[in-house]
């Protein structure tokens, strides 16, 4: 990436994800639906060309624009339980699901 391209820090779920225009990111599930357009209001830094400027918490009138690619399964995550000596033994399997964005703006 060149020193000249602007990027932000989002918190999308409670978790935070560096972004920048043209970008495409994978966030967990957002229930929206496929080619709709989503904005977080959430920025907690923006940086680029200008210098960094940081929020205390968010930085005010800050928005990042992204569309919804569609949704996906993540990997499956398997999980084994047993009690000793009661010949008790479970498999649980686990796929999370997950939301792919393309990043388009990043307004202050």
């Amino acid at each position: 990436m060149s020193t000249g391209t602007r990027y932000a820090v989002i918190e999308a779920q409670g978790l935070q994800f560096r972004v920048a225009p043209e970008e495409e990111h994978i966030l967990p599930h957002l229930g929206a639906e496929e080619g709709r357009e989503l904005t977080f209001d959430r920025v907690l830094l923006i940086g680029g060309e200008g210098g960094v400027t940081l929020g205390r918490p968010v930085i005010e009138g800050a928005s990042v624009t992204a569309r919804v690619l569609g949704t996906e399964r993540g990997p499956k995550i398997t999980v084994g339980t047993y009690k000793r000596r009661k010949k008790y033994r479970r498999k649980i399997g686990y796929r999370d699901t997950l939301t792919r964005v393309k990043i388009l703006d990043i307004r202050v």
